[in-house]
């Protein structure tokens, strides 16, 4: 489901990236915020001092601007909104890489009419009764957003970390309904979501948009894994807000968060410049005997620079994966003073079973070797790719750790794991 797991692997191993970190808990959903006030006894419409997050608007009058709250964006760039009284225009600009197609969605509130002059654009309700979600990226924007109990549906449950994701899908409150262009349509059709939310790679193979859209099912394209910066991609948690009418609640969560990763990130370059030194890294691990290499513009390669390290190809110019032989890897990357994100290994001893040239790697020799996976569950699920992505504050926190251990000399790493 960042798309998922398997999917982000579907997806490239552009995905090589971010985690979690902290040594605090998640934060707990926000309380959603009230609905507005009901008409006055004289049938006047009441101007709403919230927005409606549960319900329909009564006596709708057009002058009235339904939603005081309203999203601002300061670091993503593949989508954007525009308020509209009783609509909203939600537009991404950037589907898929490479795409030379951009999707509309107008939300109108519920009671309210459906504007005209938007023949092309996807006409969705909101607050949105019910979702399926196709990535476990998703997920935590629901829990974050106290909106959990409107998920009717994932692709698949397999490699879901979320515990109260899970309990709903043995519950049987949550179905599978599959991904890519073998995505169950007469399910979805059954549980009639008021939103699908998924993800577009542009290869019919792989994409599940055009049979759910072909079916007149809601499909909302969901591309924050394109983001190149940490921060732009946990701000696609005000994409999922705007379909529940969770402005409010979405601006102050990321406003806390993204205050704790720039705060962290000038103490990394306060020390910088009194003379640390930013030690190489290299990333990823080798499939099927080749490396799929996250480029310079990557928000992995930006996680990397802000935590006060120098990532081995931030002069690839490219935010995509990039395939690259594993001798030219031994070659240019095997003396990197760190290896993070490296596949599914829990020690050395697992790299140099998979092939003996590690062995001339500096940071396996000198145990220098990071894991993102010290949270995964027993069906596989990895909680990197729900929790760890929208809040790279934490995934920060553990790579400066790593890195500069003097900086955050009380942290103890939460989603990376050192390997003996």
């Amino acid at each position: 489901m960042l798309p998922s797991l398997n999917n982000l692997r579907v997806l490239g191993v552009l995905l090589l990236l971010s985690v979690l970190a902290a040594c605090a808990a998640p934060a707990a959903p926000l309380r959603p915020t009230p609905p507005p006030a009901p008409a006055p006894s004289d049938g006047r419409a009441s101007v709403p001092t919230n927005n409606l997050t549960d319900g329909c608007v009564r006596d709708f009058d057009p002058a009235v601007d339904y939603f005081p709250a309203k999203l601002t964006l300061d670091y993503a760039t593949g989508w954007q909104i525009s308020y509209h009284n009783h609509y909203k225009l939600l537009t991404v600009t950037q589907p898929w890489l490479g795409a030379d197609t951009q999707f509309e969605y107008v939300l109108v509130q519920c009671g309210t009419p459906v504007p005209d002059g938007y023949p092309a654009a996807q006409v969705i309700e909101v607050p949105a009764r019910s979702i399926i979600a196709m990535s476990t990226t998703h997920l935590p924007h629901l829990i974050t957003l106290g909106v959990l109990d409107r998920l009717v549906g994932v692709d698949t449950a397999a490699f879901i970390n979320a515990p109260e994701v899970r309990e709903r899908v043995a519950a049987g409150a949550v179905a599978e309904i599959g991904s890519g262009a073998t995505v169950n349509v007469e399910r979805v059709l059954e549980l009639e979501p008021a939103l699908v939310m998924t993800f577009g790679s542009g290869d019919a193979q792989f994409d599940s948009h055009p049979a759910l859209l072909a079916a007149g099912v809601p499909v909302a394209i969901n591309a924050e894994f394109l983001e190149p910066s940490p921060l732009g991609q946990a701000e696609w948690l005000k994409f999922t807000a705007a379909f529940f009418n969770h402005e409010a609640a979405a601006q102050q969560h990321f406003a806390a968060l993204a205050s704790e990763y720039t705060t962290l990130r000038e103490q990394v370059a306060t020390a910088l410049a009194s003379g640390a030194e930013r030690p190489t890294v290299l990333v990823g691990a080798p499939y099927q005997g080749t490396w799929f290499v996250a480029g310079g513009k990557s928000h992995i390669a930006q996680l990397i620079a802000d935590a006060g390290g120098q990532y081995v190809w931030a002069d690839v110019d490219k935010m995509g994966a990039e395939p690259i032989s594993f001798e030219v890897v031994l070659e240019r990357a095997s003396a990197a003073d760190f290896w993070i994100n490296t596949s599914t290994w829990t020690s050395r001893a697992e790299a140099l079973a998979e092939d003996e040239r590690f062995s001339n790697f500096t940071a396996l020799a000198q145990q220098r070797i990071y894991n993102n996976n010290a949270r995964v569950n027993e069906q596989g699920g990895n909680d990197y790719f729900e929790r760890g992505l929208a809040n790279p504050q934490l995934l920060l926190a553990d790579l400066v750790a790593i890195f500069h251990p003097a900086l955050l000399p009380d942290h103890s790493l939460v989603y990376y794991q050192q390997l003996p």
